[in-house]
């Protein structure tokens, strides 16, 4: 333990366990009235003026909810996005504030076993596109199509986002999270983008999601951004964002060339047109439609009409598609309760004797059983292993 406190300079000692303070809202009156001494003792050692005696540490860990080991580890990383969601207009509920917390928590994991393991991360980041003056839907889609042409998509549908996500270089996670938050967004210059989205949502909302925290990625990285179930689209930011997702998953040539040849020859929108279209696109029915509204080829209200006159259900969708695949296999929940790159780091820690797996569950905010899962094979991993397949470094 004393060599950890030699490693690291007072100033650092004292950054992360502000930060651990603020993670635990604790004030530093409260701070210092819990371990016996004046603010002003918090106020110094936090600064880095005066040195954190070592029963201090273990009782501001302690009442932090982290240990004197956390705050010292070499390779640890201390993170204060939480504090930074918190600041945001719609934040303040339980859900978010938990979410936010999940987030901070298994950014820092993933960067500590980077840092264990002597592994970067690549930045493979499109360049920004701030929000310009004038018709902010217009900027979406041009941004959307730009993006699809650097990323080489082509005008088929994105089904993977989390794979989209993790080639950009963005820090990608995917938990079950309280069902009317869908997905948050940070931006921290030591450990770069991060997304956390909701695996209890469906796919096609799942998707949606997950490009509108891209959008905030693309046009205000630095910015903290949480997506809730009733968000409304009042901020040039979030109508931005709201035009962005539908315009990057549905292109607009490509629903123009689909829409023409589905509904040659016929006089009306049918609900058939409307479920075949969502299917082609990996959208809600609503979003298709919403999107059909916005290129002009329905007319505004449409997908209210279909709702007042008995919606298209889920029955009708089958009776036109038949049964098909599972598109949820495509989410991140089907690849693993951790996503792969994340799950190697963890194997990888495991084998070498760097976590033990109650180290790791903890860490990954994991069950057990959970962590079985991730690390299962990493044994026969190991004694496979020959010179014939080591990697060269």
């Amino acid at each position: 333990m004393t060599e950890n406190v030699e490693k690291l300079s007072d100033g650092e000692i004292g950054e992360r366990l502000r930060i651990a303070r603020e993670s635990a809202k604790f004030t530093q009156s409260t701070a210092a009235e819990a371990i016996g001494v004046a603010r002003t003792t918090i106020v110094a050692i936090e600064k880095g003026q005066r040195r954190v005696r070592m029963d201090e540490l273990q009782k501001l860990a302690t009442i932090y909810g982290t240990s004197a080991n956390a705050i010292l580890r070499q390779e640890a990383v201390h993170l204060d996005m939480v504090p930074r969601f918190r600041k945001l207009p719609q934040s303040g509920g339980d859900a978010i504030e938990n979410s936010a917390r999940l987030l901070n928590d298994l950014v820092r994991a993933e960067v500590e076993l980077e840092n264990a393991l002597g592994v970067n991360r690549t930045r493979n980041y499109p360049p920004e596109r701030p929000i310009l003056p004038g018709d902010v839907r217009a900027q979406a889609e041009q941004d959307a199509q730009e993006l699809r042409d650097w990323l080489g998509l082509g005008p088929g549908p994105v089904l993977d986002i989390v794979s989209i996500l993790d080639q950009l270089g963005i820090r990608v996670y995917v938990r079950r999270l309280d069902g009317k938050v869908s997905g948050l967004f940070a931006y921290d210059d030591a450990v770069g983008a991060c997304i956390l989205l909701n695996a209890s949502h469906p796919p096609e909302r799942f998707r949606q999601t997950g490009i509108h925290e891209l959008a905030h990625f693309i046009s205000a990285r630095r910015q903290p951004e949480v997506l809730t179930e009733d968000e409304k689209f009042s901020s040039r930011e979030e109508r931005y964002a709201g035009f962005f997702a539908p315009s990057f998953l549905a292109p607009a040539r490509a629903v123009r060339q689909r829409f023409a040849e589905i509904t040659a020859g016929q006089s009306h929108l049918t609900r058939r047109h409307i479920i075949l279209l969502a299917h082609d696109f990996g959208l809600a029915r609503e979003a298709i439609v919403r999107r059909l509204e916005d290129l002009s080829l329905a007319k505004n209200g449409t997908w209210d009409w279909f709702q007042k006159n008995g919606g298209i259900t889920n029955e009708q969708a089958r009776q036109v598609l038949g049964e098909l695949p599972d598109r949820s296999l495509n989410t991140a929940e089907a690849q693993g309760v951790v996503p792969p790159r994340l799950a190697l780091l963890a194997r990888e820690a495991w084998k070498r004797g760097f976590y033990s797996e109650g180290q790791l569950a903890r860490l990954l905010h994991l069950d057990r059983h959970d962590m079985r899962e991730v690390l299962d094979g990493a044994e026969m991993e190991e004694s496979e292993a020959n010179e014939l397949v080591k990697l060269p470094h």
